[in-house]
């Protein structure tokens, strides 16, 4: 399974989006676990809903809410958090244009990763490319 070679796999860091266990209306532990390595596993390429819930054995109705009391988000903002992670660490090579960041990361278009960028990490693509690459000079 890749990981800190740039591709697509676990991302470290995600500690803000560990389960909680057993949270009355949540997934079961095992649930739980299948989809976080689901995710973790093709974050990058277009998810749909069912395709989540089924990896819980779940209506989608169901599991957006018994994944959004077991993780304190929606699967979709758990989905964008992860892209994101991502691609602030692609950011850091300045090799990769921002298009291809954007994505290589699963989202359809620099402008989208730009938008979904600014609203959710308050800075732009290029703002965290800059910090990074500064960060490192020093």
């Amino acid at each position: 399974m890749p990981g800190d070679d740039g591709f697509p796999g676990p991302v470290s860091g995600t500690n803000s989006r560990q389960p909680t266990l057993n949270a009355k209306g949540g997934l079961s532990v095992r649930a739980a676990r299948r989809v976080q390595q689901f995710l973790d596993e093709n974050f990058t390429r277009k998810l749909a809903l069912a395709d989540m819930a089924a990896v819980c054995g779940l209506s989608p109705y169901h599991f957006v809410r018994a994944f959004s009391r077991t993780f304190g988000m929606p699967p979709h903002q758990y989905v964008l958090d992860l892209r994101l992670d991502f691609a602030e660490r692609l950011l850091a090579d300045s090799r990769m244009t921002i298009a291809d960041i954007a994505h290589s990361s699963g989202f359809s278009s620099q402008s989208h990763f730009t938008t979904v960028m600014k609203k959710y990490r308050q800075r732009t693509p290029l703002q965290a490319r800059v910090g990074k690459l500064n960060a490192k000079v020093r």
